[in-house]
């Protein structure tokens, strides 16, 4: 196979992610003309690495963790986008790997690209971790500007069955918005550091979308 064949293979199996929308949005049944996509989220998981880059100086490889998170949802383009609600991480990881595997193979940086991949899915080095959280808290906050749209009404989630996970029955008991539980179960779930947590606290406490007043 040529180059030029295998360039375009790599483009066309990517540009899916352009049509992939999140899964959990479409559980939460967000009520909106147009929802987010896998490549968006890449997209704006990479802006915000980059903004807590900046912001609080992490010893970090930053074009590293870009690359990173460039690739980080290619299995997706073949198995989907799966929830920690509907498969096991086991499970999943599997999947994963038997896809970017497969997808990888016949470009000539296959085996970097993939080493890549999997360092982000091990989260044992500082750049992978970093990547990790980044993407962990931008899900977060998206769903706070989702809530501040008021695209979710949680008296309208027939069928969606992460409502039954326990720590979200018991942080909506307590009286937290729709993204408030978005951000604690986040920082329940995620070993967040104390900046990640910081911002993390911030979205809770203020309004972050477009119509709040910029100081």
């Amino acid at each position: 196979m040529s180059k030029e064949q295998n360039v375009i293979n790599y483009y066309v199996i990517c540009n899916r992610l352009k049509d992939i929308i999140r899964t959990g949005w479409k559980d939460w049944h967000v009520q909106r003309e147009r929802i987010e996509s896998v490549a968006e989220h890449i997209f704006g998981v990479q802006m915000l690495a980059i903004a807590m880059k900046s912001e609080y100086q992490y010893d970090v490889d930053i074009l590293k963790v870009i690359y990173m998170l460039a690739v980080h949802e290619l299995g997706e383009t073949i198995i989907g986008d799966l929830t920690q609600f509907q498969i096991s991480k086991k499970k999943k990881e599997i999947l994963e790997h038997e896809a970017v595997h497969k997808i990888l193979s016949g470009l000539l940086d296959g085996n970097q690209i993939e080493a890549l991949f999997l360092e982000f899915d091990a989260h044992n080095t500082k750049e992978s971790i970093f990547a990790y959280h980044c993407d962990k808290l931008e899900c977060d906050l998206q769903s706070k500007l989702y809530d501040e749209e008021g695209c979710v009404y949680l008296d309208k989630q027939e069928g969606n069955d992460t409502m039954n996970n326990e720590l979200v029955q018991k942080l909506l008991k307590e009286g937290a918005s729709w993204a408030t539980m978005w951000l604690k179960f986040g920082q329940q779930f995620y070993p967040y550091d104390e900046n990640f947590r910081a911002v993390s606290n911030y979205a809770i406490n203020n309004e972050i979308g477009e119509k709040r007043k910029l100081k």
